[in-house]
């Protein structure tokens, strides 16, 4: 076995060392800060002592983000979670922003090598640029706050001829044959959903106002410009996001009517809604790729391994030491995500897993990010592995689609393949109008956050309207559609990270077109593409992937049309 589990080596904490109450951790942030340094080796070697005590603080508050969203209702772990975000945070932030000055104030900082420093030095000076200890108390707050989504949300279910569903498994009915059934559950989950509108909305409103607050103290005009920033993306700008906007609105969304006509056509409806999206166009029973979590770990592990070794490796170690949690169930908190441990170097995979094929793509979706997370696991910076997310979904969307000769492993049936890569091709294409409507939505909270719930619900439905398919008939549905943003979980917790889906999106329909004419080559270009972690310029990574990190018209039209063709041959493929 080439994947290995080899917990990372300490040598500025103790091995045993956890943290528990501020006074045990705070010696060694006081250690680094007071420590005198007297030559360019001293100084690196401060600088890897400092990545580990960050290395060891983000693995801490990660496991409790980790324990708090596999169970809402557990008040130990959110208490837990709690004091890292209210007590720790707020102590930790004026000493970081004290070793990032002492860094850049040194003498021997000029010396270090540009080559291997520039990205954590760019880093640094930016953290300095935005640090202000009025933000500190701040930050907490919101984050506190912003939770109140997740806790929201694991607590929805529905009644469906006696059952309660949590909403995931309330979805993966949604592919049923029936019709009125479809609409039924349609139906019952919107309504559910439009129960706690009014707390939602509120919720929002105040995480609105206190995020327009950081940005002004910051002397910022408002968020949207403050989080550019943030997030450093010093690779593009905010024009390049209003041009993906339009090159999707002017490109994508015809292709995506078109198919949906083909849809319509082949289901043999007078009008489409939005409850005949989930079902198969062939009018074929949903085909359920696995049984349970056990059947969809092992199926997964072999068709990553025929992909790659290493990727069918990578989860099959997280599964044996425990670092998988998969199934849906009450009190979980909603939606997937891939967790980075720096210090173990195996990432943590949480999802709601409800026996559907959305299941298999978000399992591949985050194996892509626990491989990247194991591929640069031995980099000393932080910088090296804190990466940007149009690298990070890069490895993720990729990782779907280039498993798809694989999903063999899933479905025996070659009719029963067919319709699955169909079901995913689908998805791929209409994630990029669902990225572009949450991306320009944020633009216009932020930049207008003096506006009225009025205001808020009538641009939505614009934007909504704008990017949305005009052959799916949404009439009657109004009053469920003004909250359908209240879903997306980035616009509470992480604001206007949710761009770079859709700039990854493109970058893995490129490496998938790149792997149908030559496979090897395409795996090997992914692969260095991610070993790469965030040692380059995120054009320069692209460029390692055999892609252009392009967000154009043409480009856009280009890749579009390959995607559609692929559509095309598997839709009317004998």
């Amino acid at each position: 076995m080439l994947v290995k589990h080899i917990v990372k080596k300490r040598l500025f904490l103790p091995q045993s060392f956890k943290i528990t109450v501020w006074s045990k951790l705070k010696p060694y942030f006081y250690e680094l800060r007071e420590r005198t340094i007297n030559s360019v080796k001293e100084l690196e070697t401060w600088i890897d002592n400092w990545c580990e005590l960050n290395d060891v603080v983000a693995e801490e508050f990660r496991w409790r983000y980790i324990r708090f969203s596999c169970d809402n209702e557990d008040n130990k772990a959110l208490e837990s979670y709690n004091y890292a975000v209210q007590e720790l945070t707020p102590r930790i932030s004026p000493y970081n922003d004290a070793l990032n000055q002492k860094l850049l104030s040194s003498a021997f900082t000029k010396k270090l090598s540009k080559k291997k420093y520039a990205i954590f030095l760019r880093s640094v000076q930016n953290s300095i640029n935005l640090y202000r200890e009025d933000n500190v108390s701040l930050v907490a707050d919101i984050k506190t706050r912003a939770k109140n989504h997740g806790r929201i949300f694991s607590k929805m279910t529905i009644e469906h001829k006696d059952k309660e569903l949590t909403l995931q498994q309330a979805q993966t009915m949604m592919e049923t044959l029936e019709r009125p059934e479809r609409e039924e559950i349609y139906k019952k989950i919107n309504a559910r959903l439009t129960q706690d509108a009014s707390e939602l909305e509120s919720t929002f409103d105040d995480l609105l106002q206190l995020r327009h607050q950081v940005a002004q103290n910051v002397g910022y005009d408002n968020f949207r410009d403050y989080k550019f920033h943030a997030l450093e993306r010093f690779d593009y700008k905010i024009q390049d996001c209003l041009d993906f906007h339009e090159s999707i609105a002017k490109e994508i969304v015809p292709i995506v009517n078109e198919l949906n006509a083909m849809r319509k056509k082949m289901m043999d409806v007078e009008v489409l809604r939005p409850w005949d999206m989930y079902c198969d166009m062939d009018g074929k029973h949903p085909n359920r790729p696995f049984k349970n979590t056990k059947e969809l770990v092992q199926k997964s592990v072999q068709t990553l391994k025929l992909l790659h070794p290493i990727f069918g490796e990578v989860l099959e170690l997280m599964n044996d030491i425990g670092h998988l949690d998969l199934e849906s169930r009450k009190g979980k908190r909603p939606g997937g995500y891939n967790m980075p441990l720096p210090l173990s170097g195996v990432p943590f995979i949480f999802m709601n897993a409800a026996n559907s094929i959305k299941d298999l793509r978000t399992i591949m979706h985050e194996t892509g990010h626990a491989v990247h997370a194991y591929l640069i696991k031995d980099y000393r910076l932080n910088s090296d592995k804190n990466l940007p997310s149009e690298v990070a979904e890069l490895a993720a969307m990729t990782m779907e689609l280039l498993t798809l000769d694989y999903w063999n492993e899933f479905y025996e049936d070659e009719q029963a393949l067919r319709r699955a890569k169909i079901w995913q091709l689908e998805k791929v294409l209409s994630t990029l109008p669902w990225v572009a409507t949450i991306d320009k939505f944020q633009h216009w909270l932020y930049t207008n956050h003096e506006h009225s719930s009025h205001e808020r619900t009538e641009t939505w439905m614009r934007i909504f309207n704008e990017f949305s398919s005009s052959v799916v008939n949404k009439e009657g549905l109004e009053n469920e559609l003004q909250y359908m943003w209240h879903r997306q979980l980035h616009i509470f917790e992480v604001p206007f990270y949710y761009i770079e889906y859709g700039m990854a999106q493109l970058g893995a329909i490129a490496i998938w077109r790149q792997y149908k004419s030559n496979p090897q080559q395409a795996v090997a270009n992914y692969v260095r593409a991610l070993s790469l972690g965030y040692t380059k310029s995120i054009p320069e990574i692209y460029e390692a992937a055999g892609i252009e990190f392009n967000f154009s018209r043409e480009y856009v039209r280009e890749l579009g049309q390959f995607l559609k063709e692929e559509l095309e041959k598997l839709i009317f493929e004998a």
